[in-house]
């Protein structure tokens, strides 16, 4: 039976599960985020994934990617670059993080990860940012 790792329950919020994974808006307004965790009982790594289930995965992160452009377009920051990321060091169960990035951002160019401290979101630019993440991910 799929858990989810309590890791992320510390550092995101549930949007609600697509065909495969489950996806959560990363709690760090910095950075217009979401991050896909396949719903596949102990799954580490993509090759512990079926086929299909990868075939499945690639699309859910280019939907993903549509709800990372329209959070940035919603909170006034438009995307320029997505980042599509698979690292698992802290967290081993499989995830995956799309980032949207732009060249002023507080981490440009270098990676997210390990960058300064997350920034709360204010709550209302929260509450649009999952609202419009939600329409895109037809969730």
């Amino acid at each position: 039976m799929f858990e989810l790792a309590p890791a992320f329950l510390a550092t995101s919020e549930a949007l609600g599960d697509l065909a495969l994974c489950h996806a959560r808006l990363q709690a760090d307004a910095r950075f217009p985020w979401v991050v896909l965790i396949p719903r596949v009982e102990g799954a580490r790594e993509l090759e512990d994934l079926h086929p299909d289930e990868r075939r499945l995965l690639i699309e859910e992160i280019l939907s993903a990617g549509h709800a990372v452009r329209a959070i940035g377009v919603a909170l006034g920051r438009e995307v320029a670059k997505l980042n599509v990321g698979q690292l698992g060091n802290l967290t081993p169960q499989l995830h995956l993080h799309v980032v949207g990035r732009r060249p002023d951002d507080a981490a440009w160019p270098g990676p997210v990860w390990g960058h300064g401290q997350a920034g709360a979101y204010r709550p209302e630019a929260f509450d649009r940012a999952m609202a419009v993440a939600r329409a895109t991910l037809g969730l």
